[in-house]
């Protein structure tokens, strides 16, 4: 089994564009840590002032704001306004902040991930390889599971390169003085309590990997349903791109919380703010996890039944 990864881990990364995206990660983490940084810090302003006008805007406000939504304003205001009689910073004007912000570009390593997970079996079948590879003394089974872990390997090179490259870009630009510096945050029963920012951060982007395990897995699934690899990889990210558009549409109906990407971004929980009524965590876990064991279950039924003679 080690030799089968480590053969599909060759293949990944003897192409010119896997190491082409993965420059592309470094200089876009760059890239934007640094235009938020501009935004979120401009040179006239510190941290005080920002924070202030925020408390004004948001008080001017709150009573027009709509009833489902002014909770969680105040509570964002008062954790404001606790950060300022703590003088203390708020993450988000502190490294550990740009860490976070540069969780966004989790998407892009989807998006990569992708294109490795849709040719990883797809191809096989374009170049003619298939009959090579099976004619190992390894399984069927074996083989394809070499290839989904070989996937999931590139995803996770990619997410340390994008936190490490985030942590270093926004140390240099922030400093790393307010590393150790609290994140807080309104709990359930309406206290304001404190949780390091460190550990924050891996949770925000813990969250945002559940979007990339699915996404890559139904990739994976893709891949081995068509045996062109353009196919593949571009259904693949067609699914991933306009299951976000119609994600407005379905909430209008009460079957919408069953849907696949209602539930992936589970970051909704940590604001307090589900999509719908009646979601909660363990319900969007209980849902993808239906969706994850469907998802493979196809990709190994497809692929240990089908027939490559031709």
């Amino acid at each position: 089994m080690v030799n089968l990864i480590a053969n599909e881990n060759m293949k990944i990364y003897r192409r010119w564009r896997t190491w082409i995206m993965v420059i592309l990660l470094v200089l876009m983490t760059c890239v934007v840590s640094y235009a938020v940084h501009r935004v979120m810090n401009p040179a006239t302003q510190d941290w005080r002032a920002s924070l202030q006008d925020k408390i004004r805007q948001q008080e001017s406000v709150i009573q027009d704001t709509p009833e489902f939504m002014k909770k969680q304003m105040e509570e964002q205001l008062a954790v404001d306004k606790e950060y300022l009689k703590r003088d203390i910073p708020p993450v988000d004007s502190t490294f550990w902040g740009g860490v976070k912000n540069a969780s966004g570009l989790i998407l892009l390593i989807t998006i990569f991930t992708v294109i490795v997970a849709g040719d990883i079996v797809a191809g096989e079948f374009t170049w003619g390889t298939i009959k090579l590879l099976l004619i190992r003394p390894a399984s069927r089974s074996k083989i394809l599971l070499s290839k989904y872990i070989a996937s999931f390997l590139f995803a996770l090179l990619l997410l340390a390169i994008l936190f490490v490259t985030a942590v270093i870009a926004n140390g240099v630009l922030y400093g790393f003085s307010g590393g150790m510096n609290p994140f807080l945050h309104v709990n359930g029963s309406g206290q304001i309590v404190e949780t390091p920012a460190v550990l924050h951060v891996m949770q925000t982007y813990g969250y945002q990997c559940v979007q990339l395990i699915m996404v890559v897995t139904l990739a994976f699934m893709i891949s081995t349903v068509f045996r062109s690899n353009s196919l593949s990889i571009g259904l693949s990210i067609f699914l991933m791109l306009i299951s976000q558009a119609i994600l407005p549409l379905i909430m209008n109906y009460s079957w919408g919380k069953y849907y696949l990407f209602a539930n992936t971004d589970l970051t909704q929980y940590i604001n307090g703010s589900p999509l719908m009524e009646g979601m909660s965590l363990g319900f969007s876990v209980a849902v993808l996890a239906v969706y994850f064991v469907l998802f493979n279950a196809l990709s190994w039924l497809i692929f240990t039944k089908r027939d490559v003679a031709g």
